[in-house]
């Protein structure tokens, strides 16, 4: 049939009774081909200005969208020995719900009236306080009652001090009355003697003149002595007056002196009270935390030490526990190049691992089994795998996400962007230009910053 060799067959065969051979050598099917490939270029060119949206495929796994609401480790505060269980793996707990108790494993705090004589420490530093506040009071009292007694004695000593000079001054006074009578009586002695010379007075006269000048010396004599006792009087008194005011003051400051004492011996004590008091409040707390106790209501999921008397570090983990009510989010991980390209309130369809989806990447409204969600956020900064991580939160226009998903299970998504004619997408594909840039929130366009995304509550 091929016609190869040059010993033809054809007259040999009997074309009426082969009715296949003859259709086929008849040669029509050269011109059904030329019509099938023109009916497909031409489908093909309608098919090159059809709509495609533009995408960045990426994968990641399912978390929440609230931190506290992930899968939280259990550790344990303080070391200790395991005593009881209370929970098993798959046990639903409410926050605050017992979850197992430890035994102490340091010698220290083996005491069990330990926080009975820490609290009898307290009180006794406590009555040291007010005793040293009692002993500040009465020395203060002391002080007050020297000042006063101080202050009467310094004003009779100064008294003292201005009798004594009014003594002076008369004493002076006196004397000077006394030197004058003495000298009128030397003066009359003297005339009497001249009067005796001449034989007008008697011997008798003279020698009474002389015992009365005699007797005004003595008298002046005595003045002068009684002048000076008194200005030694004047002196001895400002002696005294500056004994009184020095022993006031030594007083005073031996008593200031024994009142700071007293106030820095009541500083001690309480600054004692207080280290005792947070001492306490240590082992107070410290009894508290030999009883772990759930942070929130969850379900455990994970127990890692199990076992009765197992020993436990401080900050050992010892369970997990699954937040019970969370906001499911996916996570997912672009790479730098995409980065761009990517900013909050984009639309993402979400293919969950375990649900049966049919996806058509460049026409997301015709895809099965998909779920929509929206960017919340990116991070500022590269992962350890050398991508960024985006966060897709349900899209609250959307049907919602199937309540079965738990945190963990892993999501194929693709971040929509977009929409450009087929033609245009695979010159950009033969080129290996980026996707077009754009942004999703066209009311926004003009804010400044990304735009505002309202989270599912």
């Amino acid at each position: 049939m091929l016609n190869i060799s040059l010993n033809s067959v054809n007259r040999h065969v009997d074309h009426e009774g082969l009715s296949a051979l003859k259709h086929v050598e008849e040669r029509h099917s050269g011109r059904v081909l030329l019509r099938l490939l023109a009916f497909f270029s031409v489908l093909f060119l309608i098919l090159l200005f059809l709509p495609w949206t533009q995408h960045i495929r990426a994968a990641g796994d399912v978390t929440t969208l609230q931190p506290n609401q992930r899968p939280q480790s259990i550790q344990t505060v303080i070391g200790g020995q395991i005593e009881r269980w209370y929970v098993r793996e798959g046990a639903y707990v409410q926050a605050g719900d017992t979850l197992m108790h430890l035994t102490e494993t340091k010698d220290e705090y083996f005491d069990t009236s330990l926080l009975d004589r820490t609290r009898q420490q307290v009180m006794a530093k406590e009555m040291s306080v007010r005793s040293y506040e009692a002993k500040v009071n009465a020395l203060d009292q002391q002080m007050a009652a020297l000042r006063e007694s101080g202050s009467l004695k310094t004003e009779q000593a100064r008294n003292k001090v201005q009798q004594a000079q009014l003594k002076v001054a008369s004493d002076s006074i006196n004397l000077e009355a006394t030197r004058l009578n003495t000298k009128v009586v030397q003066d009359q002695y003297e005339r009497m003697e001249q009067l005796y010379a001449q034989g007008l007075k008697s011997l008798t006269d003279l020698e009474n003149r002389r015992v009365k000048y005699q007797e005004a010396q003595a008298k002046l004599i005595e003045a002068e002595n009684k002048l000076l006792t008194s200005r030694n009087e004047v002196l001895n008194a400002h002696v005294e007056l500056g004994a009184i005011q020095a022993k006031l003051r030594d007083d005073l400051a031996k008593a200031s002196s024994d009142q700071y004492s007293a106030l820095s011996g009541q500083f001690d004590a309480e600054a004692g009270v207080a280290k005792l008091e947070n001492q306490f409040s240590n082992y107070q707390r410290r009894t508290d935390l030999y009883f772990l106790t759930a942070p929130q209501a969850g379900y455990v999921t994970q127990i890692l030490s199990a076992g009765i008397g197992e020993a436990l570090k401080a900050g050992q983990e010892v369970m997990t526990i699954v937040p019970s009510e969370y906001e499911l989010a996916v996570e997912i991980f672009v790479k730098p190049i995409d980065l761009p390209l990517i900013e909050q309130g984009l639309e993402v369809n979400i293919q969950f691992d375990g649900w049966p989806a049919i996806v058509f990447s460049g026409w997301p409204n015709t895809s099965y089994g998909t779920y929509r969600g929206k960017v919340v956020a990116v991070d500022r900064t590269i992962s350890a795998n050398n991508r960024y991580r985006v966060m897709v939160a349900p899209d609250p226009n959307d049907q919602p996400w199937p309540e079965a998903l738990r945190v963990g299970a892993g999501a194929t998504s693709l971040i929509l962007l977009k929409d450009v004619p087929i033609w245009y997408e695979l010159w950009r594909k033969i080129n290996g230009f980026p996707a077009d840039l754009y942004s999703p929130v066209a009311e926004n366009k003009d804010e400044k910053g990304p735009p505002k995304i309202k989270l599912p509550k």
